[in-house]
């Protein structure tokens, strides 16, 4: 019998992992977040009410059965918890750093009204580094070789997520990137107070023992070609992700001073891990008055990496509310407690400076009627305009599909965005134009969240194994 009565969610309040403290954290680029324990993990997973109906699981992306491996990490079963969660997810200690649970998971959790939700992010990450530690590896004891072989173009959460499912299947996944280490942004574009990149380096090793085979700083188009790995193998998928920055095309932003955000987290990264690139040269933001525009992740990332760097002071300058923030409310409140300053309801118009930026002026706003998408408009307040001064400005704006030209030649077509088409009449799901050529992940959604980049990506392999005349394993959950 269970130590934990029916009614442990009132006997033990939420308790998250502890944080390191301010002063220490914004000094250094480590994990701000702890880890739980073995009675920690079991104690905080005791008090899932194992609804009827899981909106956790619902609201997941990738529809992770967390109250099945709650229940089996409350009773001491971590290793089928570990199996459990990676039938569902590819990247779950990564996920559950990064993903904003406040508004997916944990935000669903019937707990959530009043008690404190479920610490379902904390206990995934958990799950696996635990696990690992004690030896765990995926278990591929039951798969079967097909001589099918798949290359991937893109080492990234989307073309990990369909290597994960190629090679539980059978399938010889081969992952082409242009980096020296797997990850693409997971490793180059989140910063490391965030995602500790040792995590991604165990992630490979794990991968390396399933059978994948990963060929690092292979440029596709150079290198190597597209016709080439067709030439090789059975069939492609491609999920390069979304590195083309949304300019705001605001007066004034070629002056010196303004800085594209994912250059500029990507520069940081590889200062931090001692491997310069000279396509993305560190820029030193210390001593400086920074203004940065947007209100997502990538904007979150950008300030608290602005503070870390030793800025003089860090401003965060959004067009609607709070509330209509995309980011994680999780990271506004830590760059909050570590000195960003949010200027909500804010729109920019423009960049001031001569010879290099001085101020941003901006326009107060009121949120109108919805978009297309159900937002409400930003409308601008006459007479509210006002200057912040600047010595820098991040534009974080999002990011758009940039397909390469090889991709294009190759009989790949794109909606007007620079989205790749997939599926649709005649075609599988995540089937381009091309018909041995797989896509998913941002290059198809546009820029979104890495779970669901591991979603669609699973679900490409899914399809694309189908196309190879494959039969996709079926999983079941732990009883």
């Amino acid at each position: 019998m269970s130590k934990f009565s029916h009614l442990h969610f009132l006997e033990s309040p939420r308790k998250d992992p502890e944080v390191m403290s301010i002063p220490i954290r914004v000094r250094n680029w480590d994990e701000i977040y702890g880890d739980y324990d073995a009675p920690g993990a079991a104690d905080q997973s005791a008090r899932c009410i194992n609804c009827g109906n899981p909106y956790c699981e619902w609201d997941c992306p990738v529809h992770n059965f967390i109250p099945d491996w709650l229940r089996l990490v409350k009773q001491g079963r971590l290793f089928e918890a570990a199996e459990l969660s990676h039938q569902t997810n590819s990247l779950p200690e990564i996920c559950g750093r990064i993903c904003p649970q406040d508004r997916l998971c944990e935000g669903a959790c019937t707990l959530n009204d009043g008690l404190g939700a479920v610490t379902i992010g904390s206990i995934e990450k958990y799950i696996t580094d635990e696990a690992v530690r004690q030896g765990w590896r995926p278990d591929m004891s039951k798969v079967v070789a097909t001589g099918k072989r798949v290359a991937i173009i893109g080492a990234g959460p989307a073309g990990l997520g369909a290597a994960d499912i190629l090679v539980r299947n059978g399938v010889e996944a081969h992952v082409f990137d242009r980096y020296p280490r797997i990850g693409g942004l997971l490793t180059y574009g989140i910063p490391p107070f965030k995602l500790d990149k040792q995590v991604v380096e165990t992630r490979r090793e794990l991968m390396e023992g399933m059978g994948v085979k990963f060929h690092l700083g292979v440029e596709i188009g150079s290198s190597r070609t597209l016709e080439g790995l067709l030439d090789e193998f059975d069939a492609v998928f491609a999920g390069m992700g979304t590195y083309r920055y949304v300019s705001g095309q605001l007066p004034g932003e070629q002056l010196p001073g303004v800085i594209e955000s994912l250059p500029f987290l990507i520069g940081n990264v590889n200062r931090v891990l001692k491997e310069p690139v000279s396509d993305y040269p560190y820029v030193d933001l210390s001593g400086k008055r920074v203004v940065v525009l947007g209100g997502g992740d990538t904007a979150m990332d950008c300030v608290r990496t602005s503070i870390r760097q030793g800025a003089h002071s860090v401003t965060c300058a959004y067009r609607r509310d709070e509330e209509n923030m995309p980011g994680s409310r999780r990271e506004v409140k830590n760059a909050r407690e570590e000195g960003v300053e949010f200027m909500f309801n804010r729109q920019p118009i423009e960049i001031l400076g001569e010879d290099a930026v001085e101020g941003v002026r901006v326009v107060r706003t009121e949120l109108g009627e919805p978009d297309l998408r159900g937002r409400r408009r930003p409308e601008p307040v006459p007479g509210s305009e006002e200057v912040l001064p600047a010595d820098a400005v991040i534009i974080a704006f999002g990011f758009r599909p940039n397909p390469p030209e090889w991709l294009l030649a190759a009989g790949v077509e794109t909606h007007d965005d620079g989205r790749l088409k997939v599926g649709g009449p005649g075609r599988l799901d995540f089937q381009t134009s091309h018909p041995r050529i797989f896509a998913g992940g941002d290059m198809v959604r546009g820029s979104d969240l890495v779970v669901t980049a591991v979603f669609e990506g699973r679900e490409a392999a899914k399809s694309l194994l189908a196309s190879i005349g494959v039969d996709a394993r079926a999983e079941a959950r732990v009883a």
